[in-house]
């Protein structure tokens, strides 16, 4: 099962970190938190390691949705989108909300779900190459 939505760009790491909250932005998330992999790897325990940024996105509309539908979904909540360096190439990638919410019980969870994954899937598409 397929639980990633992924695209490759030729934008550095950087400006690809800045387009993609700026994407995720356009589509009515915000960025809770952002860990810097890399470093927190480094300081914590020593190891080097890609370039690796996971965003915490979230879409305050939706969130209150599923939330009212389920409350205990707040566990799978915020939807992470990370930004990486593999082999000198850059990848967006974001969490299917179809596939991670398919194992909660709720008949109204798949339907949000599909709307947050088509604005997730938008904002990565949109991103410049």
């Amino acid at each position: 099962m397929k639980y990633s939505y992924t695209k490759q760009t030729n934008l550095d790491f950087d400006e690809a970190v800045i387009q993609t909250k700026e994407k995720l932005v356009e589509q009515g998330f915000g960025v809770l938190t952002e860990i810097d992999v890399q470093a927190t790897l480094k300081n914590k325990i020593g190891v080097d390691f890609d370039k690796y940024v996971i965003l915490g996105a979230c879409n305050p509309v939706f969130a209150y949705k599923a939330l009212q539908a389920e409350q205990e979904v707040g566990l799978l909540l915020p939807c992470n989108v990370i930004v990486y360096e593999k082999n000198r190439n850059v990848f967006i990638s974001s969490i299917v909300p179809t596939v991670a919410m398919s194992m909660v019980d709720g008949d109204e969870l798949p339907e949000i779900a599909q709307e947050v994954e088509g604005s997730l899937q938008t904002a990565i598409n949109n991103i410049n190459k």
